[in-house]
């Protein structure tokens, strides 16, 4: 297991550093840059007539994660890597708490070629995958907790992916990829953003849970999550 993740991070690695060799390049932008494009992000996605996240399953969501802009490079080893954050309820679900930083890393062989950006969203359904996601790492895809979410104003049709899946995906692409998905990416806590954001290397389950007060640069995202998903208990 050791040696498969260590494999698995040197192929993410050597992927991206050929991001420039087919077009794609790594913006060094700030934290505070990346809220104010997650926030675009959402915006945009919820504002897409009957393609949408469903206001229900937002509305029942215990947290919601967006990576905006995530760099999927490859030449027979692929990689993709990103950065986003995590906000969840606040402890009372009258609104949406401080948003935590993430780094989405992942990397597979096969035979591909390409590149891409793809924005990621993510909706944590209840208190497991919660639990789960506030890890300093978490797999995504590893086993059926993970669902393709559906899209549209309504999810009446879609009960089964409402009752079951434990976190619910979405995602936007604006370029081409060829080949093989890449399973198994990790999201882990970003503690230099978190740093950047609150003047301390915060983990994020000690921002979410512990209520930590969000920075005046997440007042967009969070005026928009609670927009789109009012919701109180």
């Amino acid at each position: 297991m050791y040696l498969a993740t260590n494999v698995l991070r040197l192929m993410g690695v050597i992927a991206l550093s050929g991001f420039s060799l087919i077009g794609i390049s790594v913006r060094a932008d700030t934290a505070i840059e990346r809220l104010d494009e997650a926030a675009t992000v959402f915006s945009e996605v919820m504002q897409t007539p009957d393609q949408g996240i469903p206001q229900d399953l937002l509305e029942d969501a215990h947290c919601i994660v967006i990576v905006p802009g995530v760099k999927k490079a490859a030449f027979i080893i692929g990689g993709k890597y990103g950065k986003g954050f995590v906000v969840c309820r606040n402890g009372n679900n009258s609104g949406w708490g401080a948003p935590a930083a993430v780094r989405m890393e992942g990397g597979s062989i096969g035979w591909q070629v390409g590149g891409s950006e793809t924005d990621f969203i993510m909706l944590v359904m209840n208190q497991r995958g919660m639990d789960r996601l506030l890890q300093s790492k978490f797999t995504l895809g590893g086993s059926a907790e993970v669902a393709a979410g559906p899209v549209g104003r309504t999810s009446s049709a879609q009960t089964d992916a409402k009752l079951t899946a434990k976190i619910l995906e979405w995602s936007r692409s604006r370029g081409v990829f060829a080949g093989v998905s890449l399973g198994g990416a990790t999201l882990r806590n970003d503690l230099d953003a978190n740093q950047e954001l609150y003047g301390k290397r915060l983990h994020n389950r000690d921002i979410v849970m512990r209520g930590v007060k969000a920075p005046q640069a997440a007042t967009k995202l969070l005026s928009l999550l609670n927009k789109y998903s009012r919701h109180e208990s």
